[in-house]
């Protein structure tokens, strides 16, 4: 049987001939609500509609897709608690964390009690109880 070699990848991305085991297919979020929760994102990352329905919503743009998919009995976290843990996040880049902050609730987010570093990112909750963070990419200006 032959086997690849697989090499490190570096600080700065770089991963040569390095070979994936696996290829990025979407973020897939659990909500009660997949259209609601489909709208928002939507909304907050204007990503195209690929297909919706009342069981998933399927969103695009930025060469991700975003997967929302129902969960009858779904659980919103309580982040920063561990009752109902966070399973998964999103980090989503922006250039100006008050005006993005604001458009966010605009959408429908609500800000988190719990800001740990409110001058570096900013955690806020989407509709059906997911934290995010707003950021500005390391290295930007």
């Amino acid at each position: 049987m032959e086997m690849r070699h697989r090499r490190e990848v570096g600080a700065n991305g770089s991963g040569g001939d390095m070979t994936a085991i696996a290829k990025f297919g979407a973020i897939a979020l659990d909500s009660a609500d997949p259209r609601g929760l489909g709208k928002f994102y939507r909304a907050l990352l204007d990503f195209e509609v690929r297909y919706e329905s009342d069981d998933l919503v399927v969103l695009q743009g930025g060469g991700v897709l975003l997967t929302v998919e129902r969960v009858e009995d779904h659980k919103r976290p309580d982040w920063p608690g561990n009752e109902v843990p966070k399973q998964m996040h999103l980090d989503l880049f922006v250039t100006d964390l008050d005006s993005a902050e604001q458009a966010a609730i605009d959408c429908g987010a609500i800000k988190a009690d719990f800001q740990p570093a409110p001058d570096r990112w900013r955690v806020l909750i989407d509709p059906s109880g997911h934290p995010f963070c707003l950021t500005i990419p390391a290295g930007a200006a």
